[in-house]
């Protein structure tokens, strides 16, 4: 393989100042010693200033393109929505307290708060208590209806063979801890043992269906196999399956119980450990007319969350995103998803960009289903970087060799450091795309996208000698 990316780098080398075809056969011959088929390839690179022609291949074939197309919701986004937009969450009351007592239900409401973790949810509640509230009367009410549906996760099928884990998280309007719930799993010499942190009242996590493997701490999820559950009373008795590697812990933020029953029961624990009370009954519904705020909390800037959004390749902050720019503009009866893709391509006719083969999905790139072209990705890239929020782009994206997901790629060559790339990673699609500065200071537009079964175990190297070879161009 690294004879395939020494070849590679220099055909492409020695295309430099040859036209595009030519570097289309340089780059075929590569992906061929790569083990790669000569059309899983596909690419724009181009100075942003014209000063060379574009070298294309495949340019306007849509592609499925992995992560890389949170690039298309950060720039609409920081455009549509601004980079001061913020989530929030409000807790309510059909009217104002008496005399400690709410006379109803309290009522906490989904505003696509990005940040609604432990800490803030306990800190919403802290300060009714020191408004002097003591007594809820009624049950809870949990508001999620800024979407349409409200829970989107509801009926849909799971992406892969793990859907306890972080990155196929479904979010709502309320998006409570991420949906998630920490579990601190520990080989012993019997077998597994796992708690939640922290425990809830009515929860049980049980481990000894798992089976210790030789397998390094670091592997630990390798072995994973989903989780069974059941409701058992109140509460949810969690069952976890596959193996573990001995001598090892670790703490795994999980989606392990039904999100409606882990936001309530946290709330009453919570809200009993403040010294309040709380009447019987939950429901999910929306806040009713005239409902009285009282309490906030903020999540933060979108500018800022797009940094983590970005690097980390954070899937559910992304389509938490992406569900914003649908409810900004739904109309009634509107789904949020169907509003978004009308945001989305709006987008594209107002800055002439075509959306032909544009395939939408949630905006994440953790989908079968959506398609974009290199030369409409490239697009993009172009128009961002002459608007007004291309600062906070640069800043969001990774960097080579730096941080984010590209901490481990590109470290030694002439792009370290220096170019900011999305990456892009499912089964069968490899990608990066963003911005590279050559050795003479000039900044070029970089989309590049592998798109076959084998794309995540060979296609990264062949894209990262792209990015280096733009890298050493004068």
């Amino acid at each position: 393989m690294r004879a395939a990316l020494c070849a590679f780098a220099l055909l492409l080398a020695g295309c430099a100042s040859t036209p595009a075809p030519d570097a289309e056969r340089a780059a075929q011959a590569a992906l061929a010693r790569a083990g790669l088929p000569p059309a899983s390839l596909a690419y724009v690179l181009q100075p942003l200033d014209g000063a060379r022609p574009a070298l294309t291949h495949r340019a306007d074939d849509a592609m499925v393109p992995g992560s890389t197309m949170k690039l298309v919701t950060a720039v609409v986004a920081l455009e549509r929505l601004g980079p001061n937009q913020r989530g929030r969450t409000d807790l309510l009351a059909t009217a104002a307290p008496v005399g400690g007592v709410i006379d109803g239900p309290l009522i906490l409401r989904g505003g696509a708060d990005p940040d609604l973790d432990w800490p803030a949810l306990w800190w919403l509640l802290r300060q009714l208590r020191e408004r002097g509230v003591r007594e809820i009367r009624g049950g809870l009410v949990i508001d999620r209806t800024l979407f349409q549906p409200a829970r989107p996760d509801i009926g849909q099928p799971p992406f892969d063979e793990t859907p306890e884990f972080a990155y196929n998280v479904i979010p709502d309007a309320l998006h409570w801890n991420g949906s998630l719930l920490d579990i601190e799993l520990q080989a012993t010499q019997d077998g597994v043992t796992a708690r939640p942190l922290p425990v809830l009242d009515g929860l049980s996590v049980d481990a000894s269906a798992m089976t210790l493997s030789t397998r390094a701490c670091k592997d630990w999820d390798e072995g994973w196999q989903p989780a069974q559950r059941q409701a058992a009373g109140d509460g949810w008795a969690v069952a976890l399956q596959g193996s573990f590697p001995a001598d090892c812990r670790q703490r795994a933020a999980l989606q392990l119980v039904d999100r409606q029953w882990l936001v309530t029961a946290t709330v009453r624990q919570l809200w009993r450990e403040l010294g309040g009370t709380l009447g019987a009954g939950d429901i999910e519904a929306a806040a009713p007319p005239g409902a009285v705020v009282l309490a906030t909390h903020t999540g933060r800037p979108l500018a800022e969350v797009l940094r983590g959004v970005m690097k980390r390749s954070d899937n559910a902050l992304a389509r938490l995103i992406y569900l914003q720019l649908g409810a900004q503009a739904a109309q009634t009866g509107e789904p949020t998803l169907a509003a978004a893709d009308r945001v989305v391509r709006a987008w594209f006719t107002a800055h002439g960009l075509d959306d032909r083969g544009l395939v939408l999905d949630n905006g994440s790139g953790l989908s079968r289903q959506e398609r974009i072209s290199p030369a409409q990705l490239a697009g993009l890239l172009r128009v961002a970087h002459a608007g007004p929020q291309a600062p906070e782009l640069w800043a969001a994206l990774p960097v080579a060799g730096v941080d984010g997901t590209l901490s481990r790629r590109l470290k030694a060559g002439p792009a370290a450091g220096r170019a900011r790339l999305k990456t892009g990673t499912l089964r069968d699609a490899a990608g990066l795309a963003g911005y590279v500065p050559d050795a003479s200071g000039r900044i070029w537009v970089v989309v590049a996208l592998v798109n076959d079964p084998q794309a995540a175990a060979r296609g990264r190297p062949v894209l990262d000698a792209l990015v280096d070879w733009v890298a050493m161009q004068r």
